[in-house]
């Protein structure tokens, strides 16, 4: 963290807002920074820091000069005293609205994705197709961005030929 002169020449803290840079939390003579931060938090018997003022899909924000910062990520880079945001902050404990810095993992983005319950997460994690043929580098094939199955797409493929046949 550096300290220098804010626009209205008073001495605070000032770092650039951007998730990838340095991140900006003025303080002003009125409140100060961190006591806002932890008014706003319960802590929860799990070691979960819930958030409970303004949260955005589950995310917690607070509004600091205009703009609104994601609470998880500011409060990292405080507690771990970086000055650059990792790309992306895995929630470990599968909780949004917590904002404890030992419960964030910084990962990459596909990580973070896979780690998840989405539908991304769900069909990477299958090993095996619906019939329960695997998922392996002789049985499947690519088309775009979807797995299939060679064993499934021959048995199609003789159903098809059969009943053009038998026509």
């Amino acid at each position: 963290m550096r300290v220098q002169l804010s626009k209205c020449g008073r001495e605070g803290v000032s770092l650039r807002p951007r998730d990838t840079e340095r991140i900006e939390l003025s303080m002003h003579p009125q409140y100060n920074f961190l006591w806002r931060l932890t008014s706003k938090i319960r802590f929860d018997p799990s070691g979960c820091w819930i958030w409970i003022a303004h949260r955005c899909h589950g995310y917690g924000y607070l509004g600091v000069s205009g703009r609104f910062l994601r609470v998880h990520r500011r409060l990292y880079l405080i507690a771990k005293d970086s000055p650059i945001a990792p790309v992306s902050l895995d929630h470990l404990c599968r909780n949004r609205a917590c904002v404890n810095p030992d419960h964030l993992e910084p990962t990459t983005v596909r990580e973070n994705t896979l780690r998840g319950t989405g539908f991304a997460a769900v069909n990477a994690r299958k090993t095996h197709c619906p019939q329960g043929h695997p998922y392996d580098l002789v049985n499947t094939y690519f088309l775009g961005n979807r797995r299939h199955c060679r064993a499934c797409h021959r048995i199609r493929q003789r159903l098809w030929e059969k009943r053009k046949c038998a026509t």
